[in-house]
Order: C-alpha cells, then sequence, then structure tokens
C-alpha cells in the first residue's frame, strides 16, 4: 500500500512486440510507501535523476538492501520474484525497461547468472536506458528489431540470461539461406520484422542465428533490415513523388519524423534534400 504519492509526471512510454517488451520512464514522488508485489517480466529499473532518503528492499528471499535511491543506481528483478520495499522522501526520476521472459532470445533457456539486486553500481545499463528515452522523447520510434538487440544486450548485462561461452568462429549462412531472409524483408519490408521470425526463415535457433547472419553479411539484422530499408527509400525517392510520409509508412517507419531522422543519421541528409537532388 502507498501512502501519500504524487502521480508520476513527464513520462515517456513504448512499447513493441504486442507489449512485451515496455520502456516506461516517470517522475516518482511520496513521502512514505511501503509495497508488495511479484514482477511479472523481467524488470531493470534506473535511478535517472533524484532519490530518495531511505530504501528498504527484499527481492525473492535475498538478504534485504536498506540504503539510499541515487542517480546512476540499477535495479534488477527477475520476473516472478516477490518484492516487498518501504520507501521514505522518495522524488525520483526512473527508467524502467520490462522484458518478456518468454521472447525467444539467446541463451534464454539457459539458468540465470544471478538473483534479484537492488541499487546496484553499473555503468552501461543507466546509459542504455538514457539512450532509449532520448531517442523516444526526440519522436525517433526504433522498431521491433533494433529494440529486441537492446533488451539482450541488457539482459545479459543485467545477468537475467546466460549466453553460453562463443566459438571462435562462426558459420556463415549459405547463399540460398540469405537470399530467402532477402526475400522475407522485401516482402514485409512495410511491417515489423523480428529476429525470431528471420531465425525461423534461416531454419535455425535463435541462439545461433544472429552470429552467423553478422558473419555472413558484417551487420547485426537490425542494421541489415535498416540498411535495406535506406536503399529501397534511396530508390523511391529518385524515382517517384510519392510523399514522403506515405513512403514512410511504406518502409515500415512509425512516422514521417521517424524516417527523416533514421535517413539523415545513415546518409547524411534528409529524404527531401535528397529527392531534390534528382529533380
Amino acid at each position: 500500500m502507498e501512502r501519500g504519492a504524487t502521480p508520476a509526471t513527464g513520462a515517456v512510454s513504448a512499447s513493441w512486440l504486442d507489449g512485451r517488451i515496455i520502456f516506461d520512464q516517470r517522475r516518482w514522488r511520496c513521502s512514505e510507501a511501503e509495497l508488495n508485489w511479484v514482477a511479472p517480466a523481467h524488470l531493470i529499473v534506473a535511478t535517472c535523476h533524484g532519490g530518495t532518503r531511505r530504501t528498504k528492499v527484499t527481492a525473492g528471499g535475498a538478504r534485504p538492501h536498506e540504503g539510499a535511491d541515487r542517480p546512476g543506481m540499477v535495479s534488477i528483478v527477475p520476473a516472478g520474484t516477490p518484492r516487498h520495499g518501504i520507501y521514505e522522501g522518495a522524488d525520483l526520476v526512473y527508467a524502467a525497461l520490462w522484458i518478456d521472459p518468454e521472447l525467444a532470445f539467446p541463451g534464454s533457456g539457459l539458468p540465470l547468472q544471478g538473483g534479484a539486486r537492488t541499487n546496484a553500481q553499473d555503468p552501461l545499463l543507466p546509459a542504455v536506458l538514457a539512450s532509449l528515452r532520448a531517442d523516444l522523447a526526440a519522436g525517433f520510434s526504433h522498431d521491433a528489431l533494433y529494440v529486441e538487440h537492446l533488451a539482450l544486450l541488457c539482459l545479459k548485462r543485467a545477468g537475467l540470461i546466460e549466453a553460453p561461452p562463443p566459438p571462435t568462429t562462426y558459420a556463415r549462412l549459405s547463399p540460398v539461406t540469405l537470399r530467402r531472409i532477402e526475400e522475407y524483408i522485401d516482402a514485409h519490408i512495410g511491417g515489423t520484422i523480428t529476429l525470431g521470425a528471420l531465425a525461423s526463415v534461416a531454419g535455425i535457433g535463435t541462439d545461433s542465428f544472429a552470429r552467423r547472419f553478422k558473419a555472413t553479411t558484417g551487420l547485426a539484422p537490425y542494421a541489415f533490415v535498416l540498411e535495406l530499408r535506406m536503399q529501397r527509400a534511396e530508390a523511391e525517392l529518385a524515382r517517384s513523388n510519392l510523399p514522403i510520409a506515405n513512403l514512410a509508412a511504406r518502409l515500415g517507419f512509425a512516422s514521417q519524423s521517424h524516417f527523416t531522422a533514421a535517413f539523415r543519421r545513415r546518409r547524411g541528409t534528409t529524404p527531401q534534400a535528397y529527392r531534390a537532388a534528382f529533380s
């Protein structure tokens, strides 16, 4: 039960894959709160600004943590972990990443490396969450494939999945398999393309697909898909007068601004300027 809490303000939220990956940043203020809950998904949460006067948390039967929230601290809660927390004098902004444990990530079927942690120090996870939040606040909504890779990075860093030791080299995909993947991407260029779908087309598990794909193409799957979208965009901009907003939708971008930002990042100019060069 929470007492004396003030509603969160300045929220930034987004979800992908039908809510199986959720990002949420909010401000939370309360004079005193006591919370009992069970994590419905893997949770990685970082304190961005502000803090608490006192925090006492017990999670999953581990030794209680008592201290104070401070910027840069990270809490990690595996799915299904019961958590009891007491908070006093809270005024903070937090960023949270919720990840469905049923997603088929490489290593997701292996044992967890570690349990719940509260207010741990980590230089990478807060930076990743801050970068995602900045992109969303600027209207740059990443596609599902990119967010899957980001979520996988966070899960590995947080110890929520354990990947097997990588071999020295990875077998390349055959030309036939790569052609099937390219045909699938071309047929679904305007929709959602996921890591699991590409691995299924290749006929191999997600555990090895991303590594073998990069060994073959030199690019991660999400970067490869984005590059194909950029190439399609260049061709359309050069030969047609299709409105840029329509082209963005046709190529699977969330909005015209998302498309423009991605095109500028990859090509160093805007779609409008690129089209003007062919006029």
